[in-house]
């Protein structure tokens, strides 16, 4: 619900760059949980962070990119990039995965991860979020940040294999499914077919 001021009362988040930014802070914080767990607490924690990333850059991609790529002169080289990123991030966030969380190559390959994801969290933040705050209506980035807080509500929350729809994301197993589902949901809660 929204006050008269504008702001979120349920998150604080009023719009969906302010909702986005928090989730940069939170991915780093998980990323931080993972590293310091061992065994089962390690598996739960880096569950945690395929699911927050997988809702991240899914709402991303659905809901503040195409926005982005329309508002603000060079904002299709601006998404371009970051969605070169996000792939990235997505293939060794897939190699983490099938490799364990107990398997000796994971932390340093989790850390080169983290490095990536941060640095792609701060070129959203200069260069995509600071222009979509400048040149979208308050409303529109209200609604956005609704969009994804519901995708973030309804995500499911573990990769179910066996449930991919694609070539690609068959040989890219777990993440790639619970990627694809989570932009379902996504798709939904903007009222779109998919």
């Amino acid at each position: 619900m929204t006050d008269r001021s504008g702001s979120d009362a349920v998150g604080g988040e009023d719009d969906v760059v302010a909702l986005l930014t928090r989730q940069h802070g939170d991915i780093r914080n998980l990323f931080d949980e993972v590293e310091r767990a061992t065994g089962e607490d390690r598996r739960d924690a880096f569950r945690r962070l395929v699911r927050l990333l997988a809702v991240h850059e899914t709402a991303e991609e659905e809901v503040v990119h195409p926005v982005a790529r329309r508002s603000f002169d060079g904002g299709d080289g601006v998404v371009e990039e970051r969605l070169r990123e996000e792939r990235e991030a997505k293939e060794k966030l897939s190699r983490l995965d099938e490799m364990g969380t107990e398997d000796p190559r994971f932390l340093p390959q989790l850390m080169e991860l983290r490095t990536d994801v941060m640095e792609h969290a701060r070129s959203e933040e200069r260069y995509e979020f600071t222009q979509l705050r400048r040149r979208t209506d308050p409303g529109q980035l209200a609604t956005m940040a609704k969009a994804v807080k519901a995708a973030e509500a309804m995500a499911p929350t573990r990769p179910h294999p066996g449930v991919e729809t694609g070539a690609k994301n068959i040989a890219l197993g777990p993440v790639a499914a619970m990627i694809d589902r989570t932009r379902d949901t996504v798709r939904k809660a903007m009222g779109k077919d998919g």
